[in-house]
């Protein structure tokens, strides 16, 4: 049986190894759909209990576009991880933020908010890299609600190894 076509899927506990973002930061719940080196989906579920709520807006509560293209932009380095198969074993947070390699955000371009995204929607963050040289990756991304655009952005991010000692 070729695994080939086999898309891989990362649920939160996996994720947790591979980027360091946490509560309340941590923007992706799982990732679906994964083709290491070329794409991956992440799914954020909405709910009405996200922090950012409180203020944004009373009464009409929005996700705050930013901490869109901040969802796609740690599905993108959950990619970069997952592409170079490197996972951290159990490890206390303090241990694995020191040892993960880290993929940073180094520029935003084209962005583009078509809708809002509200308590009880589904964002679907799917990035695709469109380029990569070395270490520095270029990513297409899109966030969608029951397959309607809210988000589309242009990205790009390093790919940094862990520091030794």
């Amino acid at each position: 049986m070729s695994t080939e076509n086999t898309k891989l899927t990362v649920d939160i506990k996996e994720l947790e190894n591979l980027i360091p973002h946490r509560y309340p930061f941590l923007l992706v719940d799982r990732l679906v759909d994964i083709e290491p080196n070329v794409c991956a989906t992440g799914i954020k579920n909405v709910t009405m209990n996200e922090w950012y709520f409180q203020g944004h807006f009373p009464g009409n509560p929005i996700m705050p576009g930013v901490l869109i293209v901040e969802a796609l932009a740690q599905t993108a380095a959950a990619l970069v991880i997952k592409s170079f198969n490197i996972a951290q074993a159990e490890k206390s947070d303090v241990e694995k933020a020191q040892g993960l390699p880290m993929v940073y955000f180094m520029t935003v371009d084209k962005t583009k908010f078509r809708k809002p995204v509200t308590p009880g929607d589904t964002l679907h963050l799917h990035v695709s890299k469109d380029h990569q040289h070395g270490n520095i990756w270029r990513f297409k991304g899109q966030a969608r609600v029951n397959d309607v655009l809210v988000c589309e952005s242009l990205f790009t991010a390093m790919y940094v190894e862990p520091k030794k000692g």
